[in-house]
């Protein structure tokens, strides 16, 4: 890490005699996100050349403490800072003219910056540019014990892969505690918290976190070069009494190789282990909408030639296109019947939670034409969403928890009754008050939002699969 100061006069020039009167961007600060700028690199001649794009990382700002500004230097330009994406080492150059220590005092670049990359930032521009030749091997040395999951060049017609055909991809499993799997984590943590938003670094000394890291072989001059081109953690945990769940908590492709597949052909691996496993099922911790989108179309695909639930769609169906839905006082809920979510569960791993998702996508694929039947389509939706924000079934029965007088400590004392046909008994229950324009507009949005996904997420199946067809 390097910090330049600028003289911010010349020798002979004539002191100014006016001083405007405002504020300095020392004094006002400067937001982490307007001046910080990374970029990864894979060569040295990459660093400081223009044809390299910066990446987009996430808020900056929540690095820096109290409102994500930088205070104290007069003059300061962007931050460049580089990250070199084969040994994952870092260095930021700083460049301002001086130092002003007002009301906010002086921002501690050098500590902040190391609560990103923590030792992985280096002190110069030389052994940063050093790192290149002298730790280009240290992916391959770091997965050497790892277990090879899956191996072999990437088909890009199947997966919009955009790769050299020389090039080899392999999936690697490492256990956290296995040797060298903590390094490279720790190496891999700045990444983690630049580009994986709300993320935080996994507890390396538990051994039942497990590393899945999709590594690119390219063919080089003397030996071939190993490069992470995305990795995610999984966490294993027990199911009574004799199962274990794999939960997904980290996933990340690293920038430069976004948008060509990788991502998705990760998520397929890591699918095929849990099925050959035979674990209970696969979940993921807090999915960003992004990576939902591509796990929901991965699992459409998979569950579109499951024909152990083809009969209960077509069931569905059948009872969908009976009749305008729209005009009925009740609606029937359209969700799929349990043993299709334990059959779905047992043979593809996906959790009940992302099945209930997947299955309004299919019901919408099997309509045929869907213009036709989009209204009414609409309305099971809209019943879904609002039994969302219920956080309860309206059609079956509901326990309650109600306050009853009594001659003991009041806050110990209730009833628990179910009541009879999903009526509401108890005015404390959460509802969506239909008499407020307001609420009624946000419900439409809600849906409207939900049709949306359902849409963008069919349209790419069926252009994927033209002929898809339940």
């Amino acid at each position: 890490m390097a910090q330049k100061h600028q003289s911010s006069t010349t020798p002979g020039s004539e002191p100014k005699k006016r001083r405007r009167v405002g504020f300095s961007p020392a004094v006002t600060g400067v937001e982490a996100n307007e001046c910080i700028k990374i970029y990864l690199v894979s060569s040295k001649e990459e660093v400081g050349s223009p044809d390299v794009s910066c990446v987009t990382p996430v808020d900056l700002n929540d690095f820096f403490d109290g409102d994500g500004k930088i205070y104290g230097y007069q003059g300061l330009k962007i931050i460049n800072v580089w990250i070199n994406s084969i040994s994952l080492h870092s260095y930021a150059d700083i460049t301002y003219q001086s130092t002003t220590n007002g009301d906010k005092g002086i921002t501690d670049l050098k500590s902040a910056l190391q609560n990103i990359f923590g030792e992985t930032i280096v002190d110069s521009k030389d052994e940063f540019l050093q790192t290149f030749s002298t730790e280009k091997d240290f992916i391959r040395n770091m997965v050497s014990n790892g277990e090879v999951i899956h191996s072999g060049v990437i088909d890009g017609s199947s997966i919009n892969a955009q790769v050299a055909p020389s090039d080899l991809q392999v999936v690697l499993r490492m256990e956290i505690g296995s040797p060298n799997a903590g390094l490279l984590y720790s190496r891999l943590v700045p990444l983690v918290l630049l580009f994986v938003d709300g993320s935080n670094p996994i507890d390396v000394t538990d051994p039942d976190w497990h590393l899945y890291l999709l590594i690119q072989k390219k063919e080089d001059k003397e030996e071939p070069l190993y490069q992470i081109v995305g990795f995610t953690a999984i966490y294993k945990f027990y199911r009574y009494p004799d199962r274990l769940r794999m939960r997904l908590s980290q996933i990340l492709v690293l920038p430069s190789f976004q948008g060509k597949g990788f991502g998705s052909y990760l998520m397929e691996v890591v699918n095929k282990v849990a099925v050959a496993e035979n674990v209970y099922d696969l979940t993921v911790e807090e999915p960003s909408e992004k990576f939902q989108h591509i796990r929901t179309c991965i699992d459409i695909n998979r569950l579109l030639a499951f024909d152990p639930i083809k009969p209960a769609i077509d069931s569905a169906i059948e009872t969908l296109t009976k009749g305008k839905l729209s005009k009925k006082a009740h609606i029937p809920r359209f969700t799929p019947p349990s043993n299709a979510i334990e059959k779905v569960r047992e043979a593809l791993k996906i959790n009940k939670k992302q099945f209930l998702k997947c299955w309004e996508i299919l019901i919408y694929l099997a309509l045929d034409p869907i213009d036709k039947y989009m209204e009414d389509y609409t309305c099971v939706i809209t019943n879904h969403v609002r039994t969302d924000i219920l956080g309860k079934d309206i059609e079956t029965p509901k326990k309650q928890v109600v306050d009853v007088p009594t001659t003991f400590e009041a806050e110990a004392s209730f009833v628990v009754f179910k009541s009879v046909n999903g009526e509401e008994a108890n005015s404390n229950n959460v509802q969506v008050d239909e008499n407020k324009p307001d609420q009624e507009q946000q419900m439409k949005q809600l849906v409207e939002e939900r049709v949306r996904e359902i849409k963008l997420v069919a349209e790419k199946v069926s252009r994927n699969c033209p002929k898809v067809r339940i």
